[in-house]
């Protein structure tokens, strides 16, 4: 498995790394724009809102409210934070080499992949060819 990744990555050195660099950028960079959306929503919202249901409604109900949408909009924007951090480690350990848990099986499905793609290949081939020994015979 290992000695087969280590072919891939002699075989295209650049292009293998410049593919895992820009899905590093597009997965990391994507959570972290949500997070920082979903902070920004939060705080505009909570700017918004509180003034108006202070002014019309009792005060228990909205400081439960604001309450709750400040608690809301922190513990999303955290966890997309955490995620997308997660995610940049994990994808940084696997693209060093480090073996992150599930790289194995990652390893093994794109194996798989290829295996099958091959296999499709020489069928459509031999397919082929008998097509055109079939079409001579007529």
């Amino acid at each position: 498995m290992e000695q087969h990744r280590q072919q891939l990555e002699q075989q295209h050195p650049r292009s293998y790394q410049v593919v895992k660099a820009a899905t590093v950028v597009t997965a990391g960079g994507s959570l972290l724009l949500l997070s920082g959306l979903t902070l920004a929503g939060t705080v505009i919202a909570l700017t918004l809102a509180t003034p108006l249901l202070v002014i019309f409604s009792p005060v228990v109900v909205p400081a439960a409210i604001t309450v709750f949408l400040l608690l809301a909009g922190f513990l999303a924007s955290g966890g997309f934070g955490v995620a997308a951090v997660t995610v940049l480690s994990w994808i940084y350990r696997y693209v060093t080499g480090r073996q992150p848990p599930g790289a194995q099986q990652l390893d093994q499905a794109r194996m798989k992949l290829a295996i099958k793609a091959r296999e499709m290949k020489d069928r459509a081939e031999q397919f082929g060819q008998q097509q055109v020994t079939g079409s001579q015979a007529s």
